[in-house]
């Protein structure tokens, strides 16, 4: 009996690593490790020490409180509300390269009803958010009409959606009645009354940084496309087409409506991020001289994910964390590595994650062979 106990809990413990290794958060650790390693021969060829550098990078991220809402909150919240729609779109078997144009419409809306509506701010917000949200759902929507009516590309029209929304955006902040004046590039300040700042609402006292609600909103963003993809008949059709389409429709699902309903959910989340940039952050817009990649490292952050929306969170804080600290990392003599080295590292670490594949099937050629994991 004790041996036959003793072969079980080895059953137990082989069924537990070959369950990890089928998962797909290894593969992203690894990919992980595989970006800070190249980063580090990076480092090395530009005549840095990896160590030093790296020390450095995580000693800004959590060298104080303000640092880390920085990192947390600030910057990680338009990466995981971006991210988390990249990621809905994917189950759904489609590809929302939209979302930096869905998060400038956003931000124009919300910047719109931040400056022109007089409202108390409990009414004021929430309508801020429900514009950006709206202009996030026709947006995507959109797109997923052209698609199933028209046959349209969703890739290539949502690139054309970028840039006009991208010039859209540049026309209303050099509009008389929205542009500061004076010859200045951005556009008026939202209300006080608009603004999410913890400090706006509780006073200054209460917190050193500009720590906004908007992270408060994306964790239950989060969890909300979490129980929707995993635990409601919606989202189980959802995964239905993405996975196959035709026997979906062979299955009565309606195919049309999920590509339509999945790309405006989809944008509605990437213009949420939008106007909780400028509500929380910014405050009004500015005129572009480049698309700011929000949108574009969503795509980033969702793979860093695994596309599951728990992942996406702690993705959208890790590529936060990093963006933030590379443009304050300490070097030595005096000197700054250049903020490149983390675009390096990102890169890598996506490049990684996009071959992962390769490692998976090496797992599972060794399993069919009989060996053990």
């Amino acid at each position: 009996m004790a041996n036959k106990s003793a072969d079980a809990q080895v059953l137990d413990s082989r069924s537990f690593v070959q369950k990890l290794m089928a998962g797909s958060f290894i593969y992203t650790l690894i990919s992980i490790l595989i970006g800070f390693a190249i980063g580090a021969v990076a480092l090395l060829i530009a005549d840095y020490n990896p160590l030093v550098a790296y020390g450095s990078l995580f000693s800004v991220i959590f060298s104080s409180t303000k640092t880390m809402s920085y990192c947390f909150v600030e910057y990680a919240t338009p990466y995981i509300l971006t991210g988390l729609s990249v990621a809905f779109s994917f189950k759904t078997g489609m590809f929302n390269i939209g979302a930096e144009g869905q998060y400038v419409m956003g931000a124009v809306a919300a910047m719109l009803v931040g400056v022109f509506v007089k409202l108390p701010g409990v009414l004021l917000v929430p309508l801020c958010i429900l514009a950006a949200i709206a202009v996030g759902v026709v947006w995507g929507g959109l797109v997923g009409y052209l698609k199933v009516r028209f046959g349209s590309h969703e890739v290539l029209c949502m690139i054309m959606f970028n840039w006009i929304a991208y010039y859209f955006s540049n026309y209303i902040v050099n509009h008389p009645g929205v542009n500061v004046g004076g010859g200045k590039t951005w556009s008026l300040p939202i209300q006080d009354e608009a603004k999410i700042t913890i400090s706006q609402w509780f006073g200054k006292n209460v917190v050193s940084t500009n720590t906004h609600f908007g992270i408060f909103i994306a964790i239950a963003c989060v969890l909300a496309m979490y129980y929707i993809i995993n635990k409601t008949t919606f989202g189980f059709r959802l995964k239905a087409v993405g996975s196959n389409r035709s026997c979906a429709e062979y299955a009565g699902i309606n195919a049309n409506r999920c590509v339509i309903l999945s790309l405006a959910i989809s944008g509605a989340l990437a213009a949420l991020a939008g106007g909780l940039q400028v509500l929380g952050v910014t405050y009004k817009i500015n005129q572009f001289a480049t698309q700011e990649s929000y949108g574009f490292n969503g795509i980033t952050v969702a793979l860093i994910g695994a596309t599951n929306p728990i992942g996406v969170l702690l993705g959208g804080w890790f590529f936060g964390a990093m963006k933030y600290a590379g443009t304050r990392i300490k070097m030595l003599d005096g000197s700054r590595v250049p903020k490149e080295i983390i675009d390096i590292i990102m890169g890598c670490i996506v490049l990684a994650i996009a071959t992962s594949n390769l490692l998976r099937m090496a797992v599972v050629r060794h399993e069919m062979k009989g060996g053990k994991v």
